[in-house]
């Protein structure tokens, strides 16, 4: 099991940029479901800590999104739009509620390393360094690792299949 894994969390000297990398036991499909299908998005996603509720969630092309994730009585509302969804790549933006003027553009694509194993790819794209440099001091690698590793797990149990209504 890859529970233990830790992603790659890089800045971009040059640009206000995050890249994030992370293998998984799964096909991209699997890995494509599990940032779109809203039920099983809101149990992986962000630190073990945090309970995850979508409020909506349409993952198409144009669509938009919003989750709001609560711990120790303080809550967190995220919300975005799907720009692209595609079975190889999502670009949406994502928003914290708590600093609305400063929007990323991410980019998540999933590379197949045959086996049964894909690399999921993601950058995100910040208005400034110093946005960029707040998520990297907020302990966004937590939320990230957590979150991985709650997938890992869903994927080890067999709980996130590839395609959804028959389609992948």
């Amino acid at each position: 099991m890859t529970g233990t894994m830790t992603a790659a969390i890089e800045a971009d000297p040059t640009v206000p940029l995050i890249r994030i990398s992370r293998d998984f036991t799964a096909t991209p499909a699997q890995l494509f479901r599990a940032h779109t299908d809203p039920e099983l998005f809101a149990r992986w996603v962000g630190p073990d800590r945090m309970r995850t509720n979508v409020d909506y969630w349409d993952p198409r092309t144009g669509g938009s999104w919003r989750y709001v994730a609560a711990a120790e009585g303080a809550e967190h509302a995220f919300r975005g739009c799907f720009h692209e969804v595609r079975p190889d790549r999502i670009v949406q933006t994502f928003t914290w509620e708590g600093a609305p003027d400063e929007v990323a553009l991410e980019t998540l694509t999933f590379e197949d390393l045959g086996d049964g194993r894909t690399r999921l790819h993601a950058q995100s794209l910040s208005d400034s360094f110093e946005a960029r440099d707040g998520w990297l001091r907020s302990g966004m690698e937590v939320g990230v690792n957590d979150g991985y590793a709650k997938l890992d797990c869903l994927l080890a149990a067999g709980e996130v299949p590839a395609t959804r209504g028959g389609a992948a």
